[in-house]
């Protein structure tokens, strides 16, 4: 179990580029971590050593699998007793080209929806008495985060597919903040490009071009993303229904 007060955050895809600097920054500030993988057991390995102390876990749980999903509520009851915070990290994507409508496949489609929007709303759902509970024992709303990408909010991104799930998954914020209120905040957090391994698959004239398109010259890092989300459970606690986005001022051109 989880010390007694002490708070427990959810990340899925916690081993991957963002939702490890998000595990890191909660663990830093006293939460106990539990983090989902889907196939990378060495890398979810290298990310609790990482975390040292501090009761934390992984668990593997594809959030597309309803079997894997209830056994992981299972275990976070068992073993934690409850739940303050979930981070809808979870996410894939592959690069197509807009114009490229038959590149964009339907398997493709199918994948990135059933991963990127019905996995989030599938980890809200089984975890919801969970984050009720906390917010009873604390006597303040607990808090689920959605990584969505401000490619939902302009259509610009890896592919028409992706672009259409992240605006999905923000849709689903405002929808779950306003029914889920007032024991369980929703908020999005949506990056622009992310510095790391996925923006190696970009050619590099394009990155610099959407550098020089940011306001702040540069690509959020995972640590930004991890700073935005802990804000919104320590600082920005009344905030709910909100995508607050992370990209440098990159829709402002």
């Amino acid at each position: 179990m989880a010390e007694e007060g002490q708070k427990v955050v959810l990340v899925t895809g916690g081993a991957g580029e963002i939702g490890s600097a998000i595990c890191r920054k909660f663990a830093e500030n006293g939460y106990s971590v539990v983090a989902t993988y889907n196939s990378n057991q060495a890398k979810a390995e290298k990310l609790l050593a990482e975390l040292g102390s501090g009761n934390h876990r992984i668990v593997q749980a594809p959030t597309t699998d309803a079997a894997a999903v209830d056994r992981l509520k299972q275990f976070i009851t068992e073993t934690c007793g409850r739940l303050d915070v979930l981070v809808n990290n979870a996410g894939i994507t592959t690069p197509v080209s807009h114009d490229d409508l038959e590149g964009l496949t339907d398997e493709w489609i199918d994948k990135i929806m059933q991963t990127n929007f019905r996995g989030s709303f599938a980890m809200v759902r089984a975890t919801r008495s969970l984050l009720e509970k906390a917010a009873e024992l604390t006597d303040t709303p607990s808090l689920v985060v959605n990584i969505s990408s401000i490619a939902g909010i302009y259509g610009i991104g890896s592919n028409v597919a992706y672009c259409a799930s992240k605006a999905a998954l923000d849709s689903m914020t405002r929808s779950l903040a306003r029914v889920l209120a007032p024991k369980i905040r929703m908020v999005s957090v949506s990056p622009g490009f992310v510095e790391g391994e996925y923006t190696k698959n970009f050619d590099p004239a394009f990155l610099q071009n959407q550098r020089d398109h940011t306001p702040l010259g540069r690509f959020a890092t995972g640590d930004d993303v991890a700073s935005a989300v802990f804000a919104l459970a320590s600082s920005l606690t009344f905030s709910t229904g909100n995508i607050i986005t992370v990209d440098g001022g990159r829709l402002l051109k």
